[in-house]
């Protein structure tokens, strides 16, 4: 598998700068030709390791979608989950039937690409042009198809066991009404491109060490949880909800971990 992705600016540039544009003006590409998976500048942010593609869409809740319809590119924001249905692990994308991307995707699909990306942090740099951020970025490129009516429910739970672990056990089933109103399109993650920095400012030589420079991390951390008046008064919150804030807990605390010891190297090298 082959990653690179697009990734949050970097100094003084756009977000897209020589990774994988085309702007030869050449023909359009077929619908599902796929852009080169090779990073250009910042080769050394490139991971080709999937675990961490599968760490990236383990603890991400929300990627973006991008299609052209109409002839015009559209972006839509997606909860997702991540799950095997027999085809190796695969993006699974969750909306209404009536939905438009569910609309066009149709019986045969439709060409996509995906977006999740952390932001971990801003880097401060003792000038504004080498001041960046730290994040991890996956790109996905693929055909979203409707995963079949006889694995629909089960992936339904995969999405829901993604976003909400736990809280299967705590709720009743689906009834057929909900799950005919869903629909689940697949992606697979065999085409993805991913891009990571977790360092602190770059070399400033001639720079004011009297400036601060340093890392602002950024982390998705819970805050308390609020009942809904209509619970009855003696109901606790429930082990789904308490388990995942302590796991956001948990990640955000692992990242401030592993930027420390980058940083740590860095004095020391």
């Amino acid at each position: 598998m082959t990653h690179t992705t697009q990734a949050p600016p970097e100094s003084g540039t756009g977000p897209h700068r020589g990774d994988t544009a085309d702007r030869s003006g050449a023909a359009a590409p077929s619908s599902d030709a796929v852009p080169s998976l090779d990073v250009r500048r910042l080769r050394q942010r490139q991971e080709h390791d999937p675990e961490v593609l599968r760490e990236i869409l383990a603890e991400g809740m929300f990627a973006h979608v991008a299609m052209v319809r109409d002839g015009l590119p559209v972006v839509l924001p997606f909860l997702y989950g991540v799950g095997d249905l027999g085809r190796g692990p695969e993006l699974l994308l969750h909306g209404s039937t009536g939905g438009g991307l569910f609309l066009d995707a149709g019986d045969d699909g439709v060409p996509v690409s995906v977006a999740v990306t952390h932001l971990d942090g801003l880097v401060y740099a003792r000038s504004l042009f080498d001041s960046s951020a730290n994040y991890r970025s996956a790109m996905i490129f693929g055909r979203a198809t409707p995963v079949p009516a006889e694995r629909q429910a089960e992936a339904l739970w995969m999405i829901s066991d993604h976003l909400m672990p736990g809280r299967r056990a705590e709720v009743r089933e689906m009834t057929r009404k909900e799950r005919t109103a869903t629909q689940v399109l697949r992606v697979p993650l065999d085409r993805a491109s991913v891009k990571v920095r977790c360092a602190g400012p770059g070399t400033d030589d001639g720079e004011d060490p009297a400036v601060w420079a340093g890392v602002l991390p950024l982390a998705l951390r819970p805050d308390a949880s609020l009942t809904d008046p209509s619970t009855a008064g003696s109901t606790p919150v429930p082990p789904s909800v308490t388990a995942l804030a302590a796991r956001l807990t948990e990640h955000a605390a692992t990242r401030r971990a592993a930027l420390a010891r980058s940083l740590a190297a860095r004095a020391t090298a």
